[in-house]
């Protein structure tokens, strides 16, 4: 854990906030987290006690590093079995935002008895461009947060009612999220005892609710229009991103649609949270099971057949994959243990400037503490000496700026 962090507060005052909710969650009556626009969502606490205890489930300035093996999994964290694969279920695969894995697996845990509740993020019905934190227990309710939700989005406020329940729950989160739900499992023994499956999803960074508005600007929302559905990926690999709205005098319309690497590429992943920004794991080290996109065989269009790249870092997590293939839940075949670096350049690449923009954080003064590295040797990357240096520099230059790292 990173020195100087003794309480929650301090944690968001520094900018390594993941907006997460696990302290919300598990901290209910004297934390809540709030949507802030600019730099996502953030817990208010009112009790000191709570401020200082919730750390023990913070993962915001560190987590502890998982075990490695060898150098896969020194760069992508635990990595026993890898797939490529996709759900049984049709719908649910052409509504997921690759192959579906992750709500196959996830039905597959409840329909076999493994789970009793899934605690995953759904857009709100008050306003699609937000995200809430549910409990779902079949079919139609997990299809409610199937595809990505590229938002603000606190699904470890839902480890309270897992603690506080009589019943195994899966957990569906980020990377970060998942490694809150794992330091909260080492700590509260009613939650490790009803945790019955963590899934990570790969995860590039998450966009505030500036960038989602940026978004609905790009696909001619009017800003005074209520959003009733946004979707970011899905209904075909990658999918298009889309919105329905409805205007003053009640009547619904459908948004133009842009492509995924238009709106990530172009809108979204500008509005990033610095934390994500500093973040070394994009793929769910400390999950059960982590799942992605396969993008060393791309998709042929906007809206091709899905795939998923799933990845069991557990015993349980192979244990659990291997079972839903068997019963027919999920069709997959076995590939190397290598793949996560094909399938995914851009996150490889994102890791090794990870090193550049922490030392630089270091060097120029204007974000202390520094998180701790939770995966690998963070100098020991793809990246050769320039190309650190450039990393180094660009960071410099990007913190100096807009002095990014300062709590605004």
């Amino acid at each position: 854990m990173t020195k100087n962090l003794a309480t929650i507060s301090k944690v968001v005052d520094s900018n390594l906030c993941t907006g997460c909710g696990a302290c919300a969650g598990l901290f209910a009556d004297a934390i809540e987290m709030v949507e802030d626009p600019a730099n996502g969502r953030r817990p208010v606490v009112s009790d000191p006690f709570a401020d200082q205890a919730a750390m023990a489930v913070c993962a915001g300035p560190g987590a502890p590093r998982p075990a490695m093996r060898d150098e896969i999994d020194a760069e992508w964290g635990p990595v026993l079995k890898t797939w490529e694969g996709y759900a049984a279920d049709d719908e649910i695969r052409y509504r997921g935002s690759s192959g579906g894995a992750v709500t196959a697996l996830a039905k597959f845990a409840l329909e076999s008895g493994e789970a009793s509740a899934v605690a995953h993020i759904a857009a709100s019905i008050e306003d699609a461009r937000r995200n809430v934190a549910v409990l779902s227990r079949n079919r139609t309710e997990l299809l409610r947060g199937a595809g990505s939700r590229y938002a603000q989005a606190s699904p470890a406020e839902r480890l309270g009612d897992i603690a506080a329940g009589d019943e195994p729950a899966v957990f569906i989160g980020k990377p970060c999220d998942v490694a809150s739900a794992r330091r909260g499992a080492q700590t509260i023994s009613e939650l490790s005892d009803n945790l019955a499956l963590t899934i990570g999803i790969f995860c590039a960074g998450a966009p505030n609710l500036n960038a989602t508005d940026g978004l609905l600007d790009r696909l001619d929302v009017p800003r005074e229009a209520r959003v009733t559905a946004l979707r970011y990926r899905g209904y075909g690999w990658p999918g298009m991103m889309q919105a329905k709205w409805v205007d003053n005098e009640g009547h619904e319309h459908t948004s133009r649609s842009i492509t995924y690497a238009e709106g990530w590429g172009e809108v979204l992943q500008v509005g990033r949270q610095w934390r994500c920004r500093i973040c070394d794991d994009h793929t769910g080290a400390f999950a059960d099971i982590s799942v992605g996109d396969p993008w060393h065989a791309p998709p042929k269009g906007q809206q091709d057949t899905g795939r998923s790249l799933i990845v069991a870092r557990t015993p349980r997590g192979v244990a659990i994959v291997e079972a839903a293939m068997a019963a027919g839940a999920l069709i997959a075949e076995e590939r190397g243990r290598d793949i996560i670096a094909k399938a995914q350049p851009n996150l490889a690449a994102t890791n090794a400037a990870v090193w550049g923009r922490r030392l630089a954080m270091k060097l120029i003064g204007l974000h202390t503490p520094v998180p701790v590295a939770a995966r690998f040797t963070l100098w020991r990357n793809r990246l050769g000496l320039k190309a650190k240096l450039q990393s180094v520099l660009g960071a410099w230059k990007r913190l100096a700026n807009e002095r990014a790292a300062r709590k605004t």
